[in-house]
């Protein structure tokens, strides 16, 4: 029997982190192996972990942004590896970090097909230009989420504050294509296995840590 359940698939969690002291990012290069800081063309200091794989951005305001995270947990941890790392280098760090999550990008699959100007029409808050952008931007209030739908049924998530919200969206915005009609679903074989753009992942994720490097 074939499942209608919608797969979804964490990709970037953004955490944010804020030290409450200033940071002398050139003494932080010095120390570090691996960081990259050119404030010529970018403010903030780049610190790679590889576990858990992540970028940190630091900043002198003494806050940290977080990407490439895939959970919540992860990209706690990294943000808390990142400051023990930082003591051990002796850089003095007054107090532990306040970690909070900012943004949860993901992808999903509805394994059904759509027509996206149909569901434009349909749907409120929504937004389609094919000849701009392939995809439809549709808001949802509850859980507070922005989705990229495909007319393969691909999405991407974004807006999530937990990593519950993107699974309880897509299970949200199938319903709703559902008793609109709007939304024809696949046989095994014909399901499309390829997931939405990577490009548009990485734009999607890369914008959300900007938004906070810039807040």
């Amino acid at each position: 029997m074939l499942t209608r359940e919608p797969h979804v698939e964490i990709q970037n969690v953004v955490a944010t982190g804020n030290l409450n002291q200033k940071l002398n990012l050139f003494s932080i290069l010095k120390l570090t192996p691996g960081a990259v800081y050119d404030p010529q063309r970018f403010p903030g200091l780049v610190y790679r972990l590889k576990r858990p794989k992540s970028t940190t951005l630091l900043f002198t305001s003494g806050k940290l942004v977080c990407t490439g995270a895939k959970s919540e947990r992860s990209a706690r941890t990294a943000i808390n590896r990142i400051v023990k790392e930082l003591r051990g280098h002796g850089i003095v760090i007054v107090r532990d970090p306040v970690v909070s999550i900012q943004n949860i990008v993901a992808t999903g699959d509805l394994k059904g097909t759509l027509d996206l100007e149909v569901a434009a029409l349909c749907l409120n808050r929504t937004i389609y230009d094919p000849e701009q952008f392939p995809g439809l931007i549709y808001r949802l209030d509850q859980p507070k989420t922005v989705f990229l739908i495909f007319t393969n049924g691909k999405l991407v998530i974004t807006g999530a504050k937990k990593e519950i919200e993107p699974v309880v969206a897509a299970e949200k915005l199938q319903d709703i294509l559902e008793k609109n009609k709007l939304i024809t679903y696949n046989s095994l074989s014909e399901q499309n296995l390829a997931g939405p753009p990577a490009k548009m992942i990485e734009l999607v994720s890369a914008q959300s840590a900007a938004d906070q490097a810039c807040g």
